[in-house]
């Protein structure tokens, strides 16, 4: 969308905004620098980054109060959920509505008038139109250019790599739970100190999150990064799954498919678009598991 506004194919945008969560791919970090300097600067527009913190250091901080992460839980009865998804609310949601509160004028607790608000662009395309839906704010209304334009997420790659941009990467933490096995294998393969940062990591909240455990509020089970349950450097990573299979499948017919991303083979994390997975377990706000 960013590239779409500064060619002109959709009006200028006042704003860019990225919610940095201290924890993206290094890739993704280069990748909003590229685009700064060749693509929103030449077109005057700015790039603003938020945040709230860092993901990865909050979650290891005792005395830190954390929105726990979706991890995959296996409690001592061998029953199997997750934690619930709180990160993308305080890492990405609350750090943008902070900042569109700035830029309207109306800081919090300031109560803004009905009138004003900001039409804020979400990057949802034609085959993830299920999860296009409005903000929960007066101030700010949603709207979904892609869909408006018919663009499929093949449609967008195919515009990417017109202009250059065909190695864009996913964003998403280095450690998101929701990766499929595509993406595990990819930060594995081609980056081993941020795959041994996310195999640390993981076994840093195998009894869940730090805060919870300091205040005695310990996870009844064990918690993963990976949907399998077992430890991320003994996880099967390599097993391609049915999704990935029919995700290939889809790109040698170039049809859209729904599987490949209700499954999660499309990785990555919006904002106003985050995908669940399986169940949430029962818990409190610190990550307590029964």
């Amino acid at each position: 969308m960013l590239a779409l506004s500064a060619n002109g194919v959709l009006p200028k945008a006042d704003y860019a905004i990225f919610a940095d969560t201290g924890w993206e791919p290094r890739a993704v970090y280069q990748h909003l620098d590229r685009l700064e300097r060749d693509i929103a600067k030449p077109a005057g527009i700015p790039i603003l980054r938020v945040s709230a913190g860092n993901i990865r250091k909050d979650a290891l901080d005792p005395s830190h109060r954390f929105a726990s992460m979706p991890l995959y839980v296996l409690n001592q009865d061998g029953r199997q959920g997750m934690t619930r998804r709180q990160c993308t609310g305080e890492y990405k949601i609350k750090p943008i509505k902070k900042k569109v509160r700035e830029i309207l004028g109306y800081p919090y607790p300031t109560r803004i008038p009905k009138d004003v608000f900001v039409e804020q662009w979400v990057g949802i395309s034609t085959d993830e139109f299920h999860r296009a839906k409005d903000a929960d704010v007066r101030y700010m209304r949603n709207r979904h250019p892609l869909i408006d334009m018919g663009w499929s997420r093949r449609d967008c790659i195919r515009y990417l790599t017109s202009i250059g941009l065909e190695n864009t990467p996913k964003s998403s933490c280095l450690g998101c739970p929701f990766h499929g096995n595509s993406q595990w294998r990819n930060i594995r393969d081609t980056s081993p100190d941020e795959w041994q940062d996310v195999v640390e990591f993981d076994a840093a909240i195998r009894q869940g999150n730090a805060r919870a455990n300091a205040n005695g509020n310990h996870l009844l089970g064990q918690a993963f990064l990976h949907r399998s349950r077992i430890p991320l450097s003994e996880a099967p990573i390599d097993h391609v799954t049915a999704a990935e299979w029919a995700a290939r499948q889809a790109e040698l017919t170039d049809a859209p498919n729904e599987q490949e991303l209700e499954q999660g083979v499309v990785d990555g994390c919006s904002p106003w678009a985050c995908r669940g997975s399986e169940p949430t377990v029962s818990q409190d706000d610190f990550g307590l598991a029964s």
